[in-house]
């Protein structure tokens, strides 16, 4: 009996504990089979299939290879937003990702009157900061603003031509914009001059690296023309421009299609755009008065700001000329004044017209010739062409007839003065007309006559300009190549020799001026890359050798800057005793040895330029002019 007392109660509780175990497990398993599903559920609606899920407890694993971080972190959100985040432990893997790509290197150089701003990315190394020195050179180290960040990097190719190119049209633009990457460069400047810009475009695609992209926007700000003047000519059949001139590219377009529907125009017609322009219906005057020209079947019409003048052929029908010139009147802007001459026919006369001719020989020889109206205007018309030409050239032997029409003394030195404009050729003078013929090295000289006549002349007046560029005359065109350069800087030293003061970088009086000589020569020429090297011999040190090298180079090229010479293309270089040309054992070789040599950077390869970013020492060159130094080194 006191036994069943016992077991009874401790049956009951083994019981219970029996039951509670199995509900606890129960219950486990269906939370472990609940979070799994659940979880599985929203990967499948995520897309998330590379994942799994295994529950344990209350724990839930996340198995997998995430393609990406992002796709892992997506999973380990989808798994929160069905269970508590605190359940959830992640055993999940990622790819692995592949090499980091390379930066994008580049940069923008802003260069203006304050100086050389550098901003973007470039490799780090020796090169960068070669970079910015030789900046520094062009606008001085204190006005470079370097706000370029450095990566750790192979360099790419095609950077390294980039760069130079760049710091070549940096050093040209003092007004620029250059943006540089691996594979392309994209110039936007400003210069002073369309001559210029034009000289410098052909400069820069000169050098241009033939695997790098260039791009070249360059401007130049626009002329004023004064006075605004157009002059549309038709002679038998055939259009041409003595002058033309527009504000806008779209004024010049339609002007030059109006003469294109007239009688047409040279193949090469040129038509300035400039600042000036009387009134922004200039092109619209322009194409009215093309028009009528044509429609009366030749003649010429000039405008002159606001004034036009139009003269047609003898013998055009009275009732078409009053009819278009009528027309023509109404059309036109109202602040143009339109002036039209119908000439009569002449009476005929067997001693001919009365005239004056002016002629110039290409050997500069001016012969004035022919009738002025007085004694006065004889002289005057001989002291004119004396102050535009070599007074000894001028020859006069015009004589006097008191009988010439008014004005006559007006066109006499109005001949003269169109005469200036020609390299040789000859202005003929009549009462009715005056006819300019001749070859010029001035491509604007056309325009330049034509804008003079219009203003000497007055309205009404006839004449004709037939005058041919050459382009061997242009001063510009007949700059010498460098190698031409160089080889008249070799004839002006001879056999003379570039001498300094012993030990020293002072030229001595000989020097100096064979130095004239060779500014002068360098005077004519056009940009040219140029290195002056300086010698010595072998006596001495080898370290203070290549010191007075160098500095007697950059003597040199101080005294020709002094002699106004640009240099921002020379460059001077000391070799010390590493370059001897004769044998240092004897006297005669150490002083062929002492010397000072002009050569030539050769811009296809540009090793000059890799050079002063690389390594000081390394340079190509072109031999040319040298001149030795008598001074014996230290």
């Amino acid at each position: 009996m006191r036994l069943s007392t016992y077991v009874l109660p401790a049956s009951s509780f083994a019981l219970a504990a029996v039951l509670s175990v199995v509900a606890a497990g129960s219950a486990v398993t269906l939370v472990e089979d609940a979070s799994e599903q659940a979880v599985t559920e929203q990967f499948q609606i995520a897309g998330l299939s590379w994942a799994s899920v295994d529950a344990t407890g209350l724990q839930v694993f996340l198995f997998g290879t995430a393609p990406t971080e992002a796709d892992r972190f997506r999973a380990l959100s989808n798994a929160g937003q069905v269970v508590d985040a605190a359940r959830v432990i992640d055993q999940m893997d990622v790819v692995d990702t592949q090499d980091l790509a390379p930066p994008k290197f580049s940069v923008e150089i802003l260069r203006n009157d304050s100086g050389v701003s550098l901003i973007g990315l470039v490799p780090k190394g020796d090169k960068h900061d070669a970079m910015v020195t030789r900046m520094g050179k062009i606008v001085g180290q204190e006005n470079v603003s370097d706000l370029m960040e450095t990566a750790e990097h192979q360099v790419p190719p095609g950077w390294d031509d980039a760069m130079r190119f760049a710091l070549e049209a940096l050093t040209r633009l003092p007004r620029s914009k250059i943006s540089v990457e691996p594979t392309q460069v994209l110039v936007t400047a400003m210069t002073d001059s369309e001559d210029e810009r034009v000289k410098t475009e052909a400069a820069l695609l000169k050098l241009a690296p033939e695997d790098v992209r260039v791009q070249l926007a360059i401007s130049a700000p626009r002329p004023v023309i004064t006075p605004f003047t157009l002059r549309y000519v038709i002679e038998e059949g055939a259009g041409r421009f003595d002058a033309c001139s527009a504000d806008t590219d779209e004024a010049r377009a339609r002007i030059l299609q109006a003469a294109e529907a007239a009688q047409g125009m040279a193949p090469d017609t040129e038509c300035r755009i400039g600042l000036g322009v009387p009134t922004k219906r200039w092109a619209e005057a322009a194409e009215l008065s093309i028009a009528a020209l044509d429609a009366l079947g030749g003649g010429t019409v000039t405008m002159t700001d606001a004034e036009i003048s139009m003269i047609v052929p003898e013998g055009t029908d009275q009732a078409l000329f009053d009819q278009t010139v009528g027309t023509l009147e109404n059309d036109l802007p109202p602040v143009f004044d339109l002036t039209a001459v119908l000439p009569e026919t002449p009476e005929a006369n067997d001693d001919g017209p009365p005239e004056f001719v002016a002629t110039l020989s290409p050997e500069g020889q001016v012969h004035l010739r022919g009738r002025v109206s007085s004694e006065m205007t004889r002289q005057t018309a001989e002291s004119y062409a004396k102050a535009a030409f070599a007074s000894a050239a001028v020859r006069t032997t015009a004589r006097v007839d008191d009988t010439l029409p008014g004005g006559w003394p007006v066109r006499v030195l109005a001949a003269i003065e169109a005469l200036s404009y020609l390299a040789n050729g000859a202005v003929t003078v009549t009462p009715d007309d005056m006819h300019i013929a001749g070859r010029t090295g001035d491509q604007s000289a056309s325009a330049a006559m034509a804008a003079l006549m219009a203003e000497k002349l007055g309205d009404g007046a006839e004449f004709t300009i037939e005058v041919e560029y050459a382009e061997a005359l242009d001063p510009q065109a007949a700059l010498p190549t460098p190698e031409e350069c160089l080889g008249r800087i070799q004839t002006v030293l001879g056999d003379r020799k570039l001498s300094f003061e012993p030990g020293s970088d002072t030229l001595d009086a000989a020097g100096k001026d064979i130095l004239d000589d060779i500014a002068e020569v360098l005077s004519g020429c056009d940009q040219i890359d140029l290195e002056i090297a300086g010698h010595t011999d072998s006596q001495g040190r080898e370290s203070m050798n290549l010191d007075l090298s160098q500095s007697r180079a950059n003597a040199i090229l101080t005294e020709l800057r002094n002699r106004r010479v640009l240099t921002s293309t020379f460059r001077a270089k000391g070799y010390g005793e590493t370059q001897p040309i004769e044998s240092n054992d004897t006297e005669a070789g150490r002083e062929a040895n002492r010397r000072i040599e002009f050569r030539l950077l050769l811009p296809e390869n540009d090793e000059t330029a890799e050079s002063e970013l690389e390594s000081p020492d390394d340079s190509v060159e072109e031999d040319g002019a040298s001149g030795t130094e008598d001074a014996a080194d230290e």
